[in-house]
């Protein structure tokens, strides 16, 4: 039960604080994502400032623990593992597969037995009664998928430009250090492995979703519209087209079982002027881009696609609150908010000539406002790092740096 690769100093930083305080920790994130590893990083830093406490640890994704099935059973192994006079941590990891599980932590916390943390593959895991009684008592950290700067760490790589490329084929999942050494194919293998997990365990078995092939089709879909914006009405109508009825009631429920398990994330679009949030017609991006290229295969041509996912999830990383922005007829990328401060963002390929340049930085200037601007690509010339006061990065640089930012 030891973390055996490098800490992931950003969420461990998010959760230190809170350590041996009278708050739940609260992971959440997709599966296969990091979770289970911060908890065993937590240990180690836990037993390392205080090796006499117990450590009380359960991860529902092992054998052992498969007879803690509900509440009753969560409850009686904390008992036999409790031990009164010392200091005791308890870790359950994936605890939506314990039904009611929320009245054994309610239990345990209301008499501060225990520094509780959980951790789950499912956004309503807080959702409903353990919600509204632990309003303002416990705090959720995000964990997502390894950003380019972990990648390369974890994977002893150089920041370069191939690197960067790796990493927009492979993506972030941690997994994928197990095959380093290995071909492309293997990496390929382990992802739809992923994939096949996330769908069965954290949308059709949690939802019960009856018409498995739809589901399959809807998120081949949204892997082949990544960036475009998307309707119920309009996939409804596609799906018409193919001789398919399903409703777009029904489209609008498989959608939001998917983002549940964070495996898609839902981008609305807001106006810029008046920050109203439109109620129709959003983005879709993959929480990790490996396993978006895992469901359609790996296209060079989809790079523009892949660049706007990356720039996403990396301000997702990052900690901002993401909206895809219009300004009257035009669409910005990105409005991204944090703190109070605002970025907007374009993400193209290559400023590939004048009328390039003069589009994506034009779409900024019209933004009347102080914010910071910045357009996206991965040109390797010495472009300005600025155009009429507009900033210019490269996409890897940007997500090199934009967790420090």
């Amino acid at each position: 039960m030891k973390a055996n690769v490098k800490n992931r100093q950003i969420y461990l930083n998010q959760i230190i604080p809170h350590i041996d305080k009278h708050v739940i920790k609260v992971l959440v994130g997709l599966r296969r994502s990091g979770k289970s590893f911060m908890m065993l990083s937590l240990i180690d830093y836990i037993r390392t400032k205080n090796p006499d406490v117990n450590i009380i640890y359960i991860n529902k994704e092992h054998y052992e623990f498969d007879y803690i099935k509900n509440y009753h059973d969560l409850q009686s192994y904390f008992e036999d593992k409790y031990i009164s006079g010392k200091k005791n941590f308890f870790f359950i990891d994936e605890i939506q597969e314990i039904e009611n599980f929320e009245k054994c932590i309610r239990n345990i916390y209301s008499k501060n037995l225990a520094d509780i943390f959980i951790s789950g593959s499912n956004s309503e895991i807080l959702s409903g009664e353990l919600s509204s009684m632990l309003s303002g008592r416990y705090i959720e950290i995000r964990i997502h998928p390894l950003s380019y700067p972990e990648f390369i760490e974890f994977m002893n790589l150089s920041d370069t430009t191939e690197s960067f490329y790796i990493y927009l084929r492979q993506g972030g999942m941690p997994g994928l250090l197990n095959f380093k050494s290995e071909n492309h194919t293997s990496a390929t293998d382990y992802l739809k492995g992923v994939i096949s997990t996330v769908l069965l365990k954290d949308v059709i078995s949690r939802y019960k979703i009856r018409n498995i092939s739809f589901l399959e089709n809807l998120v081949k879909y949204l892997s082949k519209n990544t960036g475009s914006l998307v309707s119920a009405k309009n996939i409804s109508d596609f799906l018409k087209s193919q001789r398919i009825n399903i409703s777009p009631n029904i489209v609008i429920n498989y959608l939001s079982n998917i983002c549940s398990a964070y495996f898609v994330n839902k981008v609305s679009r807001i106006e810029i002027t008046g920050r109203k949030i439109f109620e129709i017609g959003e983005k879709y991006y993959f929480e990790d881009i490996g396993l978006r290229n895992a469901l359609t295969g790996y296209n060079p041509a989809d790079i523009s696609k892949l660049l706007e996912n990356v720039v996403y999830n990396h301000l997702a990383i990052a900690g901002y609150t993401i909206y895809v922005g219009k300004q009257r007829s035009k669409e910005i990328d990105f409005f991204a908010e944090k703190n109070g401060e605002i970025i907007y963002i374009q993400v193209c390929y290559l400023l590939s000539g004048q009328k390039v340049i003069e589009r994506e930085f034009g779409n900024l200037l019209e933004i009347a406002d102080n914010y910071k601007k910045i357009v996206l690509s991965i040109d390797e010339t010495n472009f300005s790092n600025t155009w009429k006061g507009v900033e210019h990065k490269h996409v890897k640089d940007f997500c090199r740096d934009i967790v420090l930012v």
